[in-house]
Protein backbone atom coordinates (compact mmCIF):
# COMPACT_ATOMS: atom_id res chain seq x y z
CA UNK A 1 0.00 0.00 0.00
CA UNK A 2 1.64 3.53 -0.99
CA UNK A 3 1.05 6.36 0.87
CA UNK A 4 -1.87 7.82 -1.78
CA UNK A 5 -3.63 4.85 -0.41
CA UNK A 6 -2.93 5.68 3.30
CA UNK A 7 -3.68 9.33 2.90
CA UNK A 8 -6.98 8.60 0.81
CA UNK A 9 -7.99 5.74 3.50
CA UNK A 10 -7.25 8.24 6.76
CA UNK A 11 -8.70 11.06 4.77
CA UNK A 12 -11.94 8.85 4.56
CA UNK A 13 -11.54 7.86 7.83
CA UNK A 14 -11.63 10.83 9.37
CA UNK A 15 -14.60 11.90 7.83
CA UNK A 16 -16.63 8.47 9.13
CA UNK A 17 -15.34 9.86 12.64
CA UNK A 18 -16.91 13.33 11.70
CA UNK A 19 -20.18 12.41 10.82
CA UNK A 20 -22.65 9.78 10.63
CA UNK A 21 -25.16 9.68 8.01
CA UNK A 22 -27.07 12.16 5.41
CA UNK A 23 -25.78 14.04 2.65
CA UNK A 24 -23.62 16.09 4.50
CA UNK A 25 -21.91 13.47 6.14
CA UNK A 26 -21.33 12.22 2.80
CA UNK A 27 -19.91 15.57 1.77
CA UNK A 28 -17.67 15.97 4.40
CA UNK A 29 -16.43 12.44 3.59
CA UNK A 30 -15.57 13.22 0.62
CA UNK A 31 -13.71 16.43 1.10
CA UNK A 32 -11.55 14.79 3.54
CA UNK A 33 -10.96 11.73 0.96
CA UNK A 34 -9.60 13.74 -1.47
CA UNK A 35 -7.91 16.04 1.09
CA UNK A 36 -6.34 12.75 2.41
CA UNK A 37 -5.19 11.53 -0.99
CA UNK A 38 -3.67 14.61 -1.93
CA UNK A 39 -1.69 14.77 1.06
CA UNK A 40 -0.73 11.24 0.39
CA UNK A 41 -0.03 11.82 -3.44
CA UNK A 42 2.58 14.49 -2.21
CA UNK A 43 4.48 12.92 0.30
CA UNK A 44 4.97 10.02 -2.84
CA UNK A 45 6.16 12.97 -4.54
CA UNK A 46 3.71 12.32 -7.27
CA UNK A 47 2.28 15.92 -6.89
CA UNK A 48 4.13 19.03 -6.59
CA UNK A 49 2.42 21.26 -4.02
CA UNK A 50 5.09 23.96 -4.51
CA UNK A 51 4.21 24.77 -8.15
CA UNK A 52 0.97 25.24 -7.26
CA UNK A 53 2.32 27.49 -4.53
CA UNK A 54 4.15 29.62 -6.67
CA UNK A 55 1.48 29.81 -9.24
CA UNK A 56 -0.77 32.02 -6.92
CA UNK A 57 2.06 33.88 -5.50
CA UNK A 58 1.99 35.28 -9.42
CA UNK A 59 -1.03 36.41 -9.68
Amino acid sequence: MNRATVGLAAGMALGFAGAFGGFWAFLLVAVLGAAGLVVGLALDGTVDVGRFARQWERR
